[in-house]
């Protein structure tokens, strides 16, 4: 007589099977806070303004309408922050790659001299900043007040990047570097055509985050940017989801103060999924990698 196969659950113990269930439960609430506003949103930027005010979301598709998405991708605002966006994003993923994976190079280093003083002064500045006040007053003095390196050269640099690609560097086998040495590699041979091939993972780990720190800044921007021409995208969100204030011609040919409010409030859904594009086209590339470099990168140092 056969005997089925009993599944990997069933052969858990009573306790971790408790364990199991638990976390599984944890996760799916996380799992679904996050799901049902993300399609709460989606569905609210298609309906019509009266029509959500007065009954919420509705699957007659007969009160659906594109307004929202018409008057937020014809606005000229929107578009200029969009491109503001994406190019400070890019210009930070790759200034602050470049700058990170040279810094981790040394510190991976055991004969590197001084390593652990900078390693105390690099863990120094992750818990202790100069603040808002002495850091606008530099920007200041480098006379870089409304202009766009106010916002890329501060993060230039992040700690936490570079010890993640410290410990990614300390992972690869020495004798890579003993071979590459037999051979009569230089240094800077070795680093740009040996090392920094063979750590994908870890250089699209970190664009990602550059990438999506950029993105959803808006704070140095508001304190440094002013001119609107080089406000990034996330200014005209938050004019729109914090002060309600939508940009000119958004809403100016709508006569009703009340009409103007629902629509600004329908503006908010449209803005929220536009300005979320890039991220959601992004990761799905960027996944297999961060996988990979996250991993890496935690099991030593």
């Amino acid at each position: 007589m056969k005997h089925k196969k009993s599944s990997a659950f069933a052969r858990q113990s009573a306790g971790d099977r408790a364990l199991l269930i638990v976390a599984y439960t944890i996760l799916g609430l996380f799992l679904a806070a996050i799901i049902f506003p993300i399609i709460y949103i989606i569905l609210s930027s298609f309906i019509d303004p009266i029509t959500l005010q007065n009954k919420g979301v509705t699957f007659d598709f007969s009160k659906w309408t594109l307004m929202a998405y018409e008057r937020v991708l014809g606005n000229a605002q929107i578009w200029v922050g969009f491109k503001n966006a994406l190019l400070y994003s890019i210009e930070a993923t790759i200034l602050g790659g470049v700058v990170t994976l040279l810094a981790a190079y040394p510190m991976s280093r055991p004969d590197f001299r001084g390593r652990g003083f900078f390693n105390v002064i690099f863990v120094i500045t992750m818990f202790f900043g100069g603040g808002l006040i002495p850091t606008y007053l530099l920007i200041n003095d480098l006379n870089l007040l409304d202009n766009p390196l106010a916002i890329l050269l501060p993060c230039a640099f992040n700690v936490w990047n570079m010890i993640i690609a410290r410990t990614y560097y300390q992972g690869i086998p020495r004798d890579l570097q003993e071979a590459a040495d037999i051979d009569g590699a230089t240094e800077m041979a070795y680093f740009f055509k040996i090392l920094i091939p063979v750590c994908t993972p870890i250089i699209a780990t970190i664009s990602m985050w550059n990438f999506v720190g950029m993105w959803n800044s808006y704070f140095d921007a508001m304190i440094y940017l002013k001119d609107p021409a080089k406000q990034p995208l996330q200014l005209v969100l938050r004019s729109i989801l914090i002060q309600s204030q939508p940009e000119a011609g958004m809403v100016s040919d709508i006569q009703s103060t009340a009409e103007r409010a629902q629509l600004a409030e329908l503006l908010k859904y449209a803005t929220i999924i536009i300005s979320s594009i890039p991220l959601m086209i992004m990761y799905p590339f960027f996944q297999k990698y961060f996988d990979n470099g996250i991993m890496a990168g935690a099991v030593k140092g």
